[in-house]
């Protein structure tokens, strides 16, 4: 029949034209299953990206799979909600829906090699996923499922952004795969993912039974110890305290945004400590691990403006040394809520005037533009943190007074092994700041300050928070 909108408007709110639905979409049932299918993938991919993270040793690496970690969380969670408005509980969202599936997940976490993870990952998983997901945006009413079709463009627009990355890397000098059971092993990939009947399961063609694993044959077990590349020399080194320093009224405060800038890029040690909270906490509820990977993801953008601002000041990071001491003894030393409670101790100890405010305060003094920016979402970044952290470290506890000094006692634990490291060798710790003070002062064309170069403070029976110094 002809039908016309009141004045030609466009009809059923722009969502589709009157042609297109009045055609039949997937019914309902077939929706949810396809849904669950794309929500387990997303928290498989998720888990994969924060097990992984800790141990690659690429800064560039790093972070990435700190964002994507991020992205596949949301979606997942957005998944979850969509689903639980479709007629559907109990939901099932912790069942494996095709046990192919689960092996595909499996044998990509635990590819032997960085070079052998990044191709399961985004040369043969995000593809597909892409592939399933748009075919369901074309099989789907656009009416009857409009906040499904929502909810999948979003996750369409970012998989494009994870695959955009993936194409820039593999323009770049990084070093390419040259296994010879790369081809064989995506082989197989093809036919398990064949048997789990795509992403989306439409066309399951067999059964898992004669399927050998490859890498997975025993189980993966995620690395706690975190691995850095070779521009994070001299990795045990605590000869400079940036918070003596940043609390100093004998400092002026375009000297302390040098400090503060060292003090954001040393964060890339959160993200491989809350990676390994993340991956060894089980049965939380789901919010639990979105909401950390959202703190997770935070601290590594962190990471990235401290980067970012040593570059805007013409100042090369690389001759700070950046250790990786706090993450490491962490991982090593203490249980999953032990390294909870030690973060959450200090973001509690950053939320009074003496602490994240004082640094926005500092940054807008410096008369550095930048740093202001970098410090005002620094600032309301941690106060996101604290919320999460009673959410869901405190509410474990019978107060906020025991969970504190629970963080405090942890935190005490591993305070110091600043003269046990020197004693095995491990390093001098040299003091690396006047170098990095005179490149800035000379970039910006300005004399350094002799009382700020002659700064040697170092983290000698100290440790990196503001109780002392408060």
């Amino acid at each position: 029949m002809k039908y016309e909108s009141y004045k030609n408007l466009p009809p059923l709110a722009g969502l589709c034209s009157m042609e297109e639905a009045t055609k039949p979409g997937l019914p309902l049932d077939e929706c949810v299953s396809r849904l669950k299918r794309f929500h387990y993938c997303f928290k498989r991919l998720h888990q994969i990206f924060g097990s992984r993270l800790t141990s690659e040793p690429i800064y560039e690496l790093k972070t990435a799979f700190a964002h994507h970690a991020y992205l596949c969380a949301e979606h997942a969670t957005a998944l979850r909600t969509r689903i639980g408005e479709m007629r559907e509980p109990p939901l099932g969202l912790d069942e494996v829906p095709h046990p192919a599936l689960e092996v595909f997940f499996d044998e990509i976490q635990a590819a032997p090699t960085t070079e052998l993870l990044l191709v399961g990952l985004y040369s043969f998983c995000l593809p597909q996923m892409n592939y399933d997901l748009d075919e369901y945006q074309k099989q789907t009413h656009p009416l009857t499922d409009a906040p499904s079709r929502r909810t999948i463009r979003f996750a369409l627009l970012e998989l494009a952004d994870m695959q955009s990355w993936w194409d820039q890397l593999r323009e770049s000098t990084y070093q390419k795969v040259e296994s010879t059971t790369v081809g064989d092993w995506i082989g197989d990939l093809f036919v398990i993912i064949d048997i789990a009947g795509g992403v989306d399961g439409k066309h399951a063609t067999g059964e898992l039974s004669n399927m050998p694993r490859w890498y997975s044959a025993t189980p993966y077990t995620p690395s706690p110890i975190p691995q850095r590349d070779e521009r994070f020399t001299d990795p045990w080194n605590q000869g400079v305290n940036p918070e003596a320093f940043l609390y100093s009224d004998k400092y002026q405060p375009q000297d302390k945004v040098l400090m503060m800038l060292y003090k954001r890029l040393r964060e890339i040690d959160v993200p491989e400590m809350m990676a390994t909270i993340i991956t060894e906490t089980k049965d939380k509820p789901w919010g639990y691990y979105r909401d950390m990977t959202r703190q997770l993801w935070d601290e590594a953008r962190h990471a990235m403006m401290g980067e970012v601002g040593f570059v805007a000041l013409g100042v090369d990071w690389t001759k700070a040394n950046i250790s990786w001491n706090w993450s490491y003894r962490l991982n090593t030393e203490c249980t999953p809520l032990e390294r909870h409670g030690v973060l959450f101790f200090i973001e509690q100890g950053l939320m009074p005037k003496t602490g994240k405010r004082y640094e926005f305060e500092v940054a807008n003094k410096s008369g550095i533009p930048l740093a202001s920016t970098i410090q005002d979402f620094d600032w309301a970044d941690e106060v996101l943190h604290s919320q999460i952290g009673r959410e869901w470290y405190v509410k474990q506890f019978k107060n906020l007074s025991e969970a504190l000094a629970f963080g405090d006692a942890a935190w005490t634990k591993i305070t110091s092994n600043f003269t046990t490291v020197q004693q095995q060798g491990l390093t001098d710790h040299r003091n690396w700041w006047p170098e990095i003070y005179l490149e800035a002062c000379l970039a910006a064309g300005r004399e350094p300050d002799p009382v700020a170069l002659a700064y040697s403070t170092s983290y000698d029976g100290k440790r990196a928070d503001l109780k002392e110094l408060a």
